[in-house]
């Protein structure tokens, strides 16, 4: 009897993050909106990443919770992330090491207001934490939650 594929072609990478992301419902559906579950799973899943995303990380994460305190500290397929009061995703932080990428992206989720026109982006890529960058991510999240 030939071995049926379950994956629906996703790789190992992506399958991780479902099984990541269907914990993740379950550990909310149990916390709510708690705040302080959300940033421990949050701080959590920094204190996990490999050094170079982990700086990423940690200046995504100081950077939103001082321009937008108002958003809510939740992971996201197990990436570190922000949702509005009810809970929905805006803003989060992909490692560039979770899918093996040349890069990490902060991404946007449609319920940020970023919208401009007729075409906008909503997912920046990011190799460094500098002063630049930390600015323009201070200005996109500002603009998300306004």
């Amino acid at each position: 009897m030939a071995k049926t594929d379950t994956s629906g072609g996703l790789s190992k990478e992506e399958r991780e993050a479902v099984k990541q992301r269907a914990k993740e419902l379950r550990d909310q559906e149990k916390a709510g909106k708690n705040r302080q579950a959300g940033e421990k799973s949050v701080l959590d899943a920094i204190a996990q990443l490999e050094p170079d995303d982990k700086v990423l990380a940690e200046g995504f994460y100081k950077v939103v919770t001082e321009v937008a305190p108002q958003l809510v500290p939740k992971t996201y397929y197990g990436m570190p992330g922000f949702a509005n009061g009810e809970g929905k995703m805006v803003v989060f932080i992909q490692p560039a090491k979770k899918f093996n990428t040349r890069y990490a992206t902060i991404g946007f989720e449609d319920r940020a207001h970023l919208d401009d026109g007729d075409m906008w982006p909503v997912a920046f890529a990011i190799r460094s934490w500098t002063p630049v960058v930390a600015q323009k991510i201070s200005e996109l999240v500002r603009t998300a939650v306004g």
